[in-house]
């Protein structure tokens, strides 16, 4: 299997008063069609400005991105982006949230419709496509923000700590949908990237770990997940598997 992404030797720094400050240093890999990677680290290490650099929202000061063999330059419309803040416009409806990225891609009005139909059910919002984001819990707010990015029909699905605001049985709930979602054929998307600062949600969720440390952050491994699934955070191998991740953070 050929790879679909490919970060090579990437590098992002921000201007400060003093010169150039590095979010992240030197990270290569590399990722393929199907795969699920969690990216975790201290909070400061560009977890961040990586997935924005990954997206084409922002251009890597060094390194190449690449997808598909070609390099990364502006958006990439083949990735969609799940945010940790729901990001939803108070004024328009849950149906009218998830239209509205699909209308700068040029998707017609009726196509727009019946995809946020489709994957505001997928998710299991059936029923409130009518209501305003006030009226919905957080769980509800971030399940809109799926569908969203879900009706883009991405390759590559980007979430950045999507599960951190919300209550843990919440959070639960949405973990399983979420890899519920990546097994079923009936979405295009089947590959995704997830930052957060859980270990334990990394394991349960991941194919592989990818463990960035320091300030500016750097990628000091690249671990796969070899327990099996359905994993239970109650197991022995999984506890040993968390704090083997643990020692490379700390």
């Amino acid at each position: 299997m050929g790879n679909l992404l490919e970060l090579t030797n990437v590098t992002h720094a921000f201007p400060y008063a003093k010169g150039m400050l590095p979010a992240f240093e030197d990270v290569s890999f590399s990722l393929a069609e199907g795969e699920f990677a969690a990216i975790v680290g201290p909070s400061g290490c560009g977890k961040s400005t990586l997935m924005r650099v990954i997206h084409g929202l922002i251009r890597p000061t060094a390194g190449v991105v690449t997808y598909k063999g070609r390099e990364v330059v502006g958006v990439n419309t083949e990735l969609a982006m799940v945010f940790q803040s729901f990001a939803l416009l108070p004024w328009l409806t849950v149906v009218q949230n998830v239209e509205l990225g699909m209308e700068p891609r040029g998707v017609p009005p009726k196509e727009r419709r019946r995809r946020a139909v489709f994957y505001l059910d997928k998710v299991g919002l059936d029923g409130f496509e009518e209501a305003y984001p006030r009226e919905l819990s957080g769980g509800m707010k971030q399940r809109v923000g799926l569908a969203r990015a879900l009706a883009l029909e991405p390759v590559i699905l980007l979430m950045d700590e999507p599960f951190s605001s919300l209550d843990a049985l919440t959070a639960a709930s949405l973990r399983e949908e979420v890899i519920d979602l990546w097994k079923d054929r009936e979405i295009p998307v089947n590959t995704l990237i997830m930052v957060t600062h859980i270990i334990e949600e990394a394991v349960e969720l991941a194919d592989r770990i990818l463990i960035f440390n320091g300030h500016p952050g750097r990628l000091v491994e690249d671990r796969p997940v070899d327990l099996p699934r359905p994993r239970n955070r109650r197991d022995s191998h999984f506890a040993d598997f968390v704090d083997r991740v643990f020692e490379k953070i700390a």
